[in-house]
């Protein structure tokens, strides 16, 4: 089976690496899609921790985790990624996130931002 954030590599082979060395990936687009990942398995201290210090939703976390369980995933579309290479220290990626609830398919259409902390690529929220 491929990993759930599109890659035809399985789980174990992908984003399961980053879920255990706690998001150390070279690329915003990798820990985007590990995020992804993330979401698909409610793994909410992951998805805090991979956000950044200065927009992190403390607070929401069991109301993201509860939310991410009560949907069913269905696919990760990345669209557009700018700059967030490994040399990079900050850059965007665009996606749609499908899933499916209250008996219809619905889509997260974003722009994020993201940003290195201590050398660690960070989500740091929607870009403008």
């Amino acid at each position: 089976m491929n990993c759930y954030c599109g890659n035809t590599k399985a789980y174990k082979e992908c984003c399961e690496l980053f879920h255990l060395n706690k998001g150390k990936t070279k690329t915003a687009e990798q820990l985007m899609r590990s995020r992804y990942s993330a979401f698909v398995l409610a793994n909410g201290d992951y998805l805090m921790h991979t956000h950044h210090f200065s927009s992190r939703p403390l607070k929401e976390k069991k109301a993201i985790v509860k939310w991410a369980k009560s949907v069913q995933w269905i696919k990760l579309e990345v669209l557009e990624t700018t700059r967030g290479l490994e040399d990079d220290n900050e850059g965007t990626v665009t996606f749609n996130a499908y899933f499916y609830e209250n008996k219809k398919i619905d889509v997260i259409h974003e722009k994020s931002a993201f940003i290195k902390e201590d050398r660690q690529w960070k989500y740091l929220g929607l870009s403008n």
